[in-house]
Parts: structure tokens; C-alpha cells; sequence
């Protein structure tokens, strides 16, 4: 009986792991010991850093709307408060949009933060 390898297979393995490798330097994308390290570690930062994104996301947009309120004469905090009270449902990203695009119209919304308090 002929002996049989697995050389197409594992010649696709490994060129699935090159191609994802593809952009790293040195020997991490020509080497397949280092390119499979290399991309193990890649795709677990890939993941940890899908979720802090969103955690940036949100803190750059309360920055924004605190610089915003402080414009308005009120704080972050009293601003949430009142939007709760005054059944205000917008999210964050809106409220810092608003903020942004149409000053006016955030300063109709913290008055209305503040009525509510």
C-alpha cells in the first residue's frame, strides 16, 4: 500500500494562517511558527478591543455633553437626573450630536433638564 500524506491539507492550513499574517513584520509573516503565534495573540486583541470600543465610544460622548452642559450652566450628572425626571429618552450618542450640530436646540433640552429638577 502507497503511503498517503496529508499535504494538501496541511499546506492550506498553514496558508490560511500566512494570509491572515499578511501586514506583520519580519519573520511574523513569513515564518509559520511565528505567524501562528503572532495571530493567535492578534485575534484575542481583536476581541478585547471590540469591547472597549464601545466603553471609548461612550466616554468620549459624555465628555462632549458635559463640555455642553457646562456651556448651559449645569453639570453631567444634574443633566441626567433632570432628562430622567423629564422623560427625556434620548441616548448619548444623540445628546452629543445635538450638542454638537445644533447648540440651540441642546440648550431647549437642558432647559427642560432643568424645569424638571
Amino acid at each position: 500500500m502507497p503511503r498517503s500524506t496529508n499535504a494538501p491539507a496541511s499546506r492550506e492550513r498553514r496558508r490560511k494562517v500566512l494570509e491572515r499574517a499578511k501586514g506583520f513584520r519580519g519573520s511574523r509573516s513569513k515564518l509559520y511558527r511565528q505567524a501562528t503565534e503572532a495571530v493567535d495573540k492578534a485575534m484575542v486583541f481583536a476581541t478585547e478591543h471590540r469591547k472597549t470600543r464601545k466603553r471609548d465610544y461612550r466616554a468620549l460622548w459624555i465628555a462632549r455633553i458635559s463640555a455642553a452642559c457646562k456651556l448651559n450652566g449645569m453639570n453631567y450628572s444634574r443633566f441626567i437626573q433632570g432628562l430622567t425626571k423629564s422623560n427625556i429618552s434620548l441616548n448619548r450618542k444623540m445628546l452629543s450630536e445635538i450638542a454638537i450640530c445644533d447648540p440651540e436646540g441642546f440648550s431647549s433640552i437642558v432647559e427642560k433638564a432643568k424645569s424638571a429638577l
